[in-house]
């Protein structure tokens, strides 16, 4: 029996989990699941009605259970608040509390989605590229940072900052992956200007040398934004720290052509994970029947796969929603002419439909 925490969040948050549970209860009917869930909150809608973007029951939860299932946070109506105050606040706690260091972001291109991404096929068909990004350090968590006045103006600043422990546990997790995948990693900084990106290198050579397997080559980050648009194939796995990756990751989705069908896995060193869709919480759309669920749905089969050894289930996950995309079903973010378009309800039913064929 596995225990998992739900976090909707906020916006869309809700009703693409929704979809999710409607694949977990299925599972959990007819393929002996036995995944107890545990609802809690997170972000804007816990600020409402605890007055914290991380409530202590959230976090007492969370040590309870093994994954956590999360939607997305943020909105417009709670950006006024206190930068402590915010929903993302939340979310960077909880990675920090658990200590969800390695985030698994990858980026694969379904065939029958290759005409939706802006590239031309040619280029990005056939991709499948993991980012490992580092997630509770770098330059979102150094200290000191601030606004102050001076010399009579405002001064804002920040410190990226990273420790060799830090760097080494991160170049570790993206080996691993490496080693199950095509045992290539390219690891991606800028050390020709940042100090902390010179020890970032100098620590992945030295953690290379663990991996004979896997061959290790070097990026600067403004170049690897280029190649990722030019020649994305090249990349196998990507390991970089956490602003690169945060901006890396979103610029390979949308290779895939939306941004609504990448999962992500966020790990300890146990194995615990924190797993959602790597989208926003997209307020503008929130409660419309229009977003796309895919991404949580391939959150749970990630899920499976990387921290509930589950790995048979997670792969009828992929295998149904294949499925729903063979039958031509899309939601609108990721529709072409001719293609059936329906709302984030009905691909969770459809999805189940596919379980149960």
């Amino acid at each position: 029996m596995s225990k998992v925490l739900v976090l909707p969040g906020d916006g869309i948050g809700q009703e693409i989990v929704e979809q999710a549970l409607k694949v977990i209860n299925h599972l959990n009917a007819n393929n002996n699941l036995n995944m107890e869930l545990v609802h809690g909150l997170i972000g804007g809608t816990a600020y409402d009605e605890t007055g914290s973007p991380l409530p202590q029951a959230t976090l007492d939860a969370a040590k309870q259970c093994d994954s956590i299932l999360l939607g997305a946070v943020g909105g417009y109506q709670w950006e006024a608040l206190e930068r402590d105050l915010r929903p993302e606040r939340g979310l960077l706690g909880l990675r920090a509390e658990m200590d969800l260091f390695s985030n698994l972001r990858p980026a694969i291109l379904y065939p029958q989605l290759a005409s939706a991404s802006t590239l031309k096929e040619e280029i990005v068909s056939g991709l499948d590229l993991m980012i490992v990004r580092e997630l509770v350090s770098g330059i979102y968590f150094g200290q000191p940072r601030g606004i102050e006045v001076r010399d009579g103006e405002r001064f804002g600043f920040n410190s990226a900052t990273y420790s060799e422990s830090e760097i080494r546990r991160i170049g570790h997790s993206a080996f691993k992956i490496a080693q199950k995948r095509d045992k290539r990693v390219c690891s991606v900084d800028k050390a020709n200007v940042l100090e902390v990106c010179e020890l970032w290198r100098e620590v992945m050579i030295e953690v290379a040398k663990d991996y004979p397997d896997v061959e290790l080559s070097h990026m600067y980050v403004d170049n690897a934004a280029m190649q990722l648009v030019r020649a994305p194939k090249q990349f196998d796995v990507m390991v970089t720290s956490n602003l690169f990756g945060d901006v890396l990751s979103d610029c390979a989705a949308m290779l895939t052509g939306s941004i609504g069908m990448l999962p992500s896995a966020s790990l300890n060193k146990d194995g615990f994970g924190m797993y959602e869709p790597i989208h926003g919480s997209a307020p503008d759309i929130a409660g419309q029947d229009i977003a796309n669920p895919l991404a949580t749905i391939l959150s749970v089969s990630m899920m499976l796969r990387y921290s509930l050894d589950q790995v048979e289930l997670a792969d009828k996950i992929d295998g149904a929603v294949n499925t729903v995309l063979d039958q031509g079903y899309r939601t609108a973010d990721i529709a072409a002419e001719g293609d059936n378009v329906v709302g984030t309800s009905k691909i969770g039913d459809l999805v189940v439909e596919a379980l149960q064929g």
